[in-house]
C-alpha cells in the first residue's frame, strides 16, 4: 500500500454489533457518507444483508435495489468494511466501487474508502482507493472520532421533502395483457421526462408555517436546471449574492433565524423545505393557437387501468447549496428513484389486485440520517410478511429486535408543526412529555447515567382537574408508563383513567367490585396486572426491605435501563415514584436515582416543575443528612419489560 501521512477517515459513529469473530471473509457493511461532508467521512454503517447463492460474496444488484431508496438522496455510499486481514482491503473497495456504479452509473470516480476488520480483535483499519484507475491503495494515517455528530449533520444541514401524486394511465390489449408492461414503462418515461422538462416548475415553501419570520416561496423553472454537475463540485454562493432571483438562492433562504431556546440537532428538528412540482405550466406565446383533438381507432379491443402512485421523497441538503442544484440533484433524482422502484413492484401483481405502496420516513435512534421505506399497506402490521419486511430493515440498521422502531406510527410526519415545547402530540394530549430533558447533572462523580429511552408523558396529582391527592400516586405512575409503551408504538390504548384501571382490576379478579370508584392505594403487584391486561407487557419485580438498601440495587437498575429502557414504579409505604434513570459509581458505590414525582398538584409549568424538584435526580441521604427513602419502609420496585417485536 502506499503511504500517505496526510490521509484521515472520520467517523460520525461506528457500526453497530460489529462482530466479525469466527465469520468468513466477506463484505459486512456499507460505508455512507455525503458530498456536503468533508472527503472520507463516514456518517453511517448499513449492513450487508443479500449474498450470493453458496457465496459469502454480497448479492450487488439487491443491494443497490435495497439503497437506492433506503438512503435519502444527498447521502451515498462511500466504502465498504470487510472482516480479515488487510489483504481483504481490496475486496472492500471492489466490493463498494462496483455497488456504487449500479447506483449511480458507471464512471463514477470518486474515492472510496476500503475497512477491514479484524476477525479477533476487533480494530477498524482504513485505506483509500483514490480512483477506479489507481492500482494502489493508500494507507489513512489517522481515524477522527467525530464527538457531536449531530451538530455536525445538522449545523448546517437540512431537508427538502416533495410529495407527488400521480395517476397513470395504463392502455392494454385484451388479447395480449402482457402489453400492460410495456404501457407501463412508457407512462413512467413520460413522466420522468415531465420531471427534466425545460417547462416544468417548482415550487419550494418552508414546511413550518407557523414560524414568524417565513421567506415567501421560491419558483425554479425547469429550463434553469443542471442535471451535468455532480453535487461534490457545486461551490456555494457568494455571500454578498443576496439578489431574490432563483439561481441565486441557497437553501439557507428558508433557514429559520429564530428558533427559541437552544437548537436540538436531528431530522426532526431539521428545517425542512417543501417542493411542489407544477406540470400544468403554460409558457408566454405571441402565436395565437386553438385546442385541437385527435382521433386514433384501436384496432382490437382495449381496456384502460389507472395506477394511483403517491411518490413521497425526503433529501438531505447543505444550507449553502442552490436551489437550483437541491431540485435538479436532489428531488429530480430522487423522484425518478421512486417511480422505477413502484414499477418493479407494481407489474407482478398489476392485473390482479395491485399493490397498496406507500414510501414513509423515519428517523431511526442511533442512524443521523433519516431513511426511507415502501410499505405495502394491503398487509396488516403484525402480519407476518409485514414483520419480516421490518426484521430485515432492523438487521441492516444494527436496530434491536424487540423495539417497534420502523412502524409506520414511527415515522416522520410533515404535516405536524414541529414542537419545540415539550408538549406532547399525542392524539391532542397537552400534557407535558421528557421534563427531565436538560435538568441540572445528580452530583455524582464520575458516575455513569443510565436512562430511560423514548418519550413518556408526565402524570400527577390533579391532572385533567381529577383530584386524587393522597391516593392517587401510584395510578399516575402507571398512567406515566402506560404513556411510555404508547408513544414508542407498542401499544394504541387510550392511557387508562383511574376508574378503568379498578375495573381492570376487579376484571381479572383481584379486586372486588366495591374498589371500582374507591380511593383505594395500589402498589407495584396490581400494576404489573394491569399492564399484563391492557398491554400484554411483563414486569420485573425487586423487593427491599428498607429504604436504606435501595442504593444496593443501583447497579441491577442501571443494566434495566440500559437494556429495557422502561420506567419504573418505585413503591413504598404510602408513595409511589417514577424512576427515569440512576447516575452510578461502581467503584466508589455513590448513586443518584433520577425521580419524577406525581405528588405534583401545580399547573404544567416545566419551570416550576423542574426547579420544586418535582423532577430531579435524587439521593438516598442528601447533603443536610435527609432520607428520600425511608428507613422503616419495605419498598417494591416494578421494572416493565419490553415486549419481543418489531
Amino acid at each position: 500500500m502506499a503511504d500517505d501521512s496526510n490521509r484521515s477517515v472520520r467517523l460520525l459513529c461506528r457500526p453497530k454489533q460489529l462482530n466479525t469473530k469466527g465469520s468468513d471473509p466477506g463484505i459486512h457493511f456499507w460505508l455512507i457518507g455525503s458530498p456536503f461532508f468533508p472527503p472520507l467521512t463516514v456518517a453511517s454503517f448499513l449492513r450487508r444483508i443479500h449474498t450470493l447463492p453458496s457465496s459469502a460474496s454480497p448479492d450487488l444488484p439487491k443491494e443497490s435495489e435495497d439503497l437506492r431508496t433506503l438512503i435519502p438522496k444527498g447521502f451515498e455510499v462511500v466504502g465498504a468494511l470487510a472482516s480479515g486481514d488487510d489483504t481483504h482491503a481490496r475486496t472492500a473497495v471492489d466490493a463498494a466501487r462496483a455497488l456504487m456504479n449500479l447506483l449511480y452509473g458507471d464512471g463514477t470516480d470518486r474515492p472510496v474508502i476500503g475497512a477491514v476488520c479484524g476477525s479477533d480483535s476487533g480494530e477498524l483499519r482504513f485505506v483509500v482507493s483514490e480512483s477506479e484507475n489507481a492500482t494502489g491503495l493508500e494507507s489513512v494515517s489517522s481515524v477522527i472520532e467525530e464527538r457531536d455528530s449531530e451538530k455536525f449533520v445538522w449545523e448546517n444541514g437540512c431537508l427538502l421533502h416533495c410529495e407527488l401524486p400521480i395517476k397513470l394511465p395504463l392502455y392494454y390489449s385484451l388479447k395480449n395483457p402482457t402489453d400492460v408492461e410495456k404501457s407501463y414503462a412508457q407512462v413512467t418515461e413520460s413522466v420522468i421526462a415531465k420531471l427534466r422538462d425545460p417547462q416544468a416548475v417548482y415550487m419550494l415553501e418552508m414546511s413550518n408555517k407557523a414560524s414568524r419570520d417565513i421567506s415567501p416561496p421560491v419558483i425554479i423553472r425547469g429550463v434553469q436546471l443542471d442535471f451535468s454537475t455532480d453535487l461534490s463540485k457545486i461551490k456555494p454562493l457568494a455571500e454578498d449574492d443576496d439578489g431574490f432571483n432563483a439561481s441565486s438562492l441557497s437553501c439557507s433562504y428558508f433557514s429559520i433565524s429564530s428558533k427559541a431556546g437552544s437548537p436540538v440537532f436531528s431530522a426532526e428538528n431539521a428545517d425542512t423545505i417543501q417542493v411542489s412540482v407544477l406540470f400544468n405550466s403554460l409558457g408566454s406565446s405571441s402565436a395565437s393557437t386553438v385546442p385541437v383533438a385527435e382521433y386514433f381507432p384501436v384496432q382490437e379491443e382495449t381496456r384502460l387501468l389507472v395506477v394511483d402512485i403517491k411518490l413521497d421523497v425526503l433529501c438531505y441538503s447543505s444550507r449553502e447549496l442552490p436551489l437550483k442544484y437541491a431540485v435538479s440533484n436532489l428531488i429530480i433524482p430522487g423522484l425518478v428513484d421512486q417511480l422505477n422502484v413502484v414499477q418493479k413492484l407494481m407489474l407482478p401483481n398489476l392485473l390482479a389486485q395491485h399493490p397498496r405502496l406507500k414510501s414513509y420516513h423515519f428517523s431511526p435512534p442511533g442512524i443521523l440520517h433519516p431513511i426511507t421505506v415502501f410499505y405495502e399497506l394491503s398487509f396488516g402490521e403484525t402480519e407476518m410478511k409485514q414483520v419480516e419486511v421490518r426484521r430485515s430493515l432492523h438487521s441492516r440498521l444494527g436496530l434491536p429486535y424487540d423495539r417497534p422502531l420502523l412502524r409506520i406510527s414511527n415515522a416522520l410526519d410533515f404535516s405536524k408543526l414541529k414542537n419545540n415545547d415539550m408538549v406532547s402530540l399525542q392524539k391532542g394530549s397537552t400534557l407535558l412529555r421528557d421534563v427531565h430533558i436538560g435538568i441540572p447533572s445528580s452530583g455524582v462523580t464520575g458516575g455513569t447515567v443510565s436512562l430511560v429511552q423514548g418519550s413518556y408523558e408526565y402524570f400527577h396529582y390533579l391532572h385533567n382537574g381529577y383530584n386524587d391527592s393522597g391516593w392517587g400516586c401510584a395510578y399516575r405512575s402507571l398512567q406515566t408508563i402506560i404513556s411510555w409503551f404508547r408513544l414508542q408504538n407498542y401499544t394504541s390504548i387510550e392511557v387508562p383513567s383511574h376508574r378503568e384501571i379498578q375495573q381492570t382490576l376487579v376484571e381479572i379478579g383481584d379486586k372486588d367490585p366495591s374498589f371500582v370508584g374507591s380511593r383505594d392505594w395500589i402498589g407495584a403487584i396490581e400494576l404489573s396486572f394491569v399492564l399484563d391486561k391492557l398491554l400484554g407487557v411483563t414486569c420485573k419485580v425487586i423487593n427491599v426491605r428498607s429504604g436504606a438498601e435501595l442504593p444496593e440495587k443501583c447497579r441491577e437498575l442501571a443494566m434495566h435501563f440500559e437494556n429495557q429502557s422502561t420506567p419504573v414504579m418505585i413503591g413504598g409505604g404510602v408513595l409511589a415514584y417514577t424512576l427515569l434513570g440512576v447516575d452510578y459509581n461502581e467503584a466508589s458505590g455513590d448513586c443518584a436515582f433520577l425521580i419524577l414525582d406525581p405528588h405534583y398538584t401545580g399547573s404544567d409549568d416545566l419551570k416550576k416543575i423542574v426547579n420544586g424538584g418535582w423532577c430531579g435526580w435524587k439521593k438516598a441521604v442528601d447533603s443536610k443528612g435527609k432520607n428520600f427513602f425511608l428507613h422503616d419502609k419495605f419498598y417494591n420496585l416494578l421494572l416493565p419489560q419490553r415486549p419481543n417485536m418489531v
